[in-house]
């Protein structure tokens, strides 16, 4: 998954949780030119934008002071999202029976890339059901997973 150092993660998730908020995780995308850390929230209530300016605020001055990251960087805050990302094994287990798409960061099977309907965890292994067929997917050789959006049609108005 795309994990963040234990270390920056235990620096924003309590001050997050302590604002009301949810973390729900974040990524941090290195770059010579633009590294960008995006920090994910999420309430009962939903997101807005006032939301995602506070926590920003909030953050921001505790990474100034604990200074985790080296060098230039720039943060984003926002909600997950429709195709929301999974962090945490809770997570998996949480979204049990929605579809989802998961990379992993070597083959299995052949293959790295799985879409199906998640049903849930079994020990440290996801179960995703692919074409009908149960897929076990260890946690931690999971380098992305996240939510696939379904949408109702509808119907035609005559």
């Amino acid at each position: 998954m795309s994990r963040l150092p234990d270390k920056l993660e235990d620096i924003i998730g309590p001050v997050i949780t302590a604002m009301g908020y949810e973390f729900v995780g974040a990524e941090f995308t290195k770059s010579s030119k633009n590294s960008v850390l995006v920090v994910y929230i999420d309430s009962e209530d939903g997101i807005q934008l006032e939301d995602c300016t506070r926590v920003s605020h909030q953050i921001s001055g505790v990474l100034d002071v604990e200074d985790p990251i080296p060098g230039h960087y720039s943060l984003e805050v926002s909600s997950p999202g429709m195709d929301r990302l999974l962090f945490k094994a809770e997570h998996f287990e949480r979204f049990a029976g929605h579809r989802a798409r998961v990379k992993l960061y070597a083959p299995q099977d052949g293959r790295k890339k799985f879409t199906g309907e998640l049903l849930g965890l079994e020990g440290q292994d996801v179960l995703l059901s692919v074409d009908g067929e149960t897929c076990r997917l260890p946690v931690n050789a999971i380098e992305k997973a996240r939510l696939v959006p379904e949408f109702q049609s509808a119907g035609r108005r005559h």
